[in-house]
């Protein structure tokens, strides 16, 4: 096995992987940003090491700082989690260059499969249909245009390089082309260092489902089974579950078939999910994605192996410990990602913020995996994923009354979070009887009349004597040292306003200020301005972008309220701005 595993990334999936290796007894390496110094992943590793920086570009995406982590720490394993560089060849190539064992695909596979573009071509080769779409990265917004008029409307164009929903948009008339290929290569190179974009055609009613295979060295592949991930909000995923519901057990076995099939054409190695768009008894595949997937614990409780133990075992070049006929798939599980969002009105606004109180559930069958604690603070810089609540239970009814029960016990105070949404999804007939998609969330009326209360800030100060752990970094390298120091128990966290501004209510998520028709165009979130879309002295209507807003990996248009010409614009690309901050104002 290994001597020391570092561990590439931050959050949940950082605690994770270090969980693991500590059972495997592994000692472990963390990496922070400026941050993330005090984060739960830091302070659970057995050693971590600044990237300085506060950025996903200036941290975690500095392929030379973790070069040198690598060297100055003497470990001699990195595990990618998910995100960041998990699908890029280059980085997984200079790991290996280095001497340092990647966990995770060769690169010569991550080129073919990490690029959803030349994945479709390999596909294709080893006879797997997919989505029709183009295979090649696109140049121009008229390229876009031709497509929809050939397939017809909509269309989605998609990050070449990356997954989750982000770099992803969908296109309705030629009319949104330029604007949409424009915002979604903007937000594929900052979410993964590439802004390489291709199209396809989207479908009407489809489900999302993914199969999670695993292939050794010895030339071994086998699928594990598949995960239903069809509840989505802007192309990302809410909820996720194994088995598929109303999934026939033939298609199962052809989908099965057909992964390992595109995995082992390409000489892969290590865990990866090959996804499918299933409709009508039919299925395409989409793309396959390099790496652990976020929802990768739901296949854990039902098949009952530690997948990332699994993945350091084939690192080191160890045979696949089981076959295909070996596999045995129990009960039924779910997993809902808790992230920092308001999904006030269905619009699912990023709610950055400090985590003030943090229960989490408990019982048979219930894991939360979490990369936070009470006192921690979600980043704006990061994203917005909080926690993932997890359960099993011996068949799909029992799992979702003990994913409401668990949900409704999780206590998370100090920020918005996406539980209320979950508990209606999972309360909705037309999830209980399947009928669900991946276009269904964002429909559905009982979300859209969803309104959540401003979270309650803690105000005064009370000071305390008590033992605390005070950080201190030496060289880069961050060491820990208990003191018996005085501590405020608590601080103001109320957001700045400008002067005679109100905070906006959350039922105008994503548009201007709380006032119908006030002029003022505030922002309702923590975030970087990416773009100014008007000019001073242009008119606008209602409803029309005035700024494009980044926060937590996700671009925001902040639309008008208010018919008018543009008196001033408070704000330039680059700026950060704070929840009901003024940014525009419309006479």
């Amino acid at each position: 096995m290994f001597k020391k595993l570092l561990v590439a990334n931050r959050g949940e999936i950082a605690v994770r992987i270090i969980r693991t290796a500590k059972e495997l007894g592994i000692p472990t390496v963390a990496v922070y940003s400026d941050l993330d110094r005090d984060a739960l992943h830091v302070r659970y590793a057995d050693e971590a090491f600044a990237l300085g920086g506060q950025t996903a570009a200036e941290s975690y995406l500095n392929t030379e700082k973790i070069l040198e982590v690598l060297a100055k720490s003497g470990a001699d394993a990195l595990h990618p989690g998910y995100g960041f560089f998990s699908e890029n060849a280059d980085f997984a190539r200079a790991i290996t260059d280095s001497g340092v064992t990647f966990i995770g695909p060769p690169p010569e596979a991550i080129e073919v499969m990490g690029d959803k573009i030349s994945s479709r071509i390999a596909a294709q080769a080893a006879g797997v249909r997919g989505v029709p779409g183009t295979t090649k990265p696109l140049s121009d917004h008229t390229e876009i245009i031709a497509f929809g008029e050939e397939f017809g409307w909509p269309v989605a164009i998609k990050a070449a390089y990356g997954g989750g929903g982000r770099g992803m948009r969908v296109v309705n008339s030629g009319s949104e082309a330029e604007a949409a290929l424009e915002s979604a290569q903007r937000e594929a190179e900052k979410a993964f260092g590439r802004s390489e974009c291709y199209i396809e055609r989207y479908l009407t009613w489809p489900r999302h489902i993914e199969m999670q295979i695993f292939c050794d060295s010895q030339g071994n592949g086998v699928w594990l089974g598949e995960r239903d991930c069809s509840c989505q909000r802007r192309h990302q995923k809410l909820i996720e579950e194994s088995p598929a519901p109303d999934f026939p057990d033939d298609v199962r076995q052809a989908m099965g078939e057909a992964a390992v099939k595109v995995a082992l054409a390409c000489g892969y190695r290590n865990a990866g999910t090959v996804e499918f768009l299933y409709q009508e008894g039919e299925f395409y595949f989409l793309e396959m994605n390099t790496r652990l997937q976020v929802e990768h614990p739901v296949t854990e409780l039902v098949v009952g192996k530690d997948l990332v133990a699994l993945q350091i075992a084939i690192a080191a070049g160890h045979q696949l410990p089981f076959t295909q006929d070996e596999i045995v798939r129990r009960g039924a599980a779910i997993e809902c990602r808790i992230n920092a969002e308001d999904p006030s009105g269905g619009k699912f606004l990023p709610a950055p913020g400090t985590i003030t109180k943090f229960t989490r559930p408990d019982g048979f069958g219930v894991r939360t995996d979490s990369g936070y604690d009470a006192g921690d603070t979600v980043s704006q810089f990061y994203d917005n994923l909080v926690a993932k609540l997890i359960v099993w239970g011996e068949d799909r009814p029992s799992a979702i009354n003990k994913m409401i029960r668990a949900l409704r016990e999780t206590e998370i105070e100090g920020i918005k979070t996406t539980i209320p949404a979950q508990l209606l999804i999972l309360a909705d007939p037309d999830f209980k009887n399947s009928k669900h998609s991946t276009k269904w969330v964002e429909g559905l009326d009982s979300i859209k009349s969803l309104q959540l209360p401003v979270p309650d800030a803690p105000d005064g100060t009370k000071a305390e004597i008590s033992e605390q752990t005070v950080v201190a970094e030496v060289n880069g390298k961050r060491f820990s040292v208990k003191l018996r120091l005085p501590h405020m128990t608590a601080t103001s966290l109320k957001p700045k306003q400008e002067a005679g501004t109100r905070t906006r209510s959350s039922s105008s998520a994503g548009r201007g200020s709380p006032g119908a028709g006030s002029g003022k165009v505030t922002v309702p979130m923590q975030g970087t301005v990416v773009k100014v879309v008007v000019e001073v002295g242009q008119s606008v209507e209602v409803g029309q972008p005035v700024i494009v807003l980044e926060a937590m990996k996700m671009e925001n248009s902040i639309l008008a309220e208010k018919a008018g010409i543009v008196k001033e614009i408070k704000v330039a690309a680059g700026d950060t701005v704070g929840s009901g901050d003024v940014v525009a104002i419309i006479e």
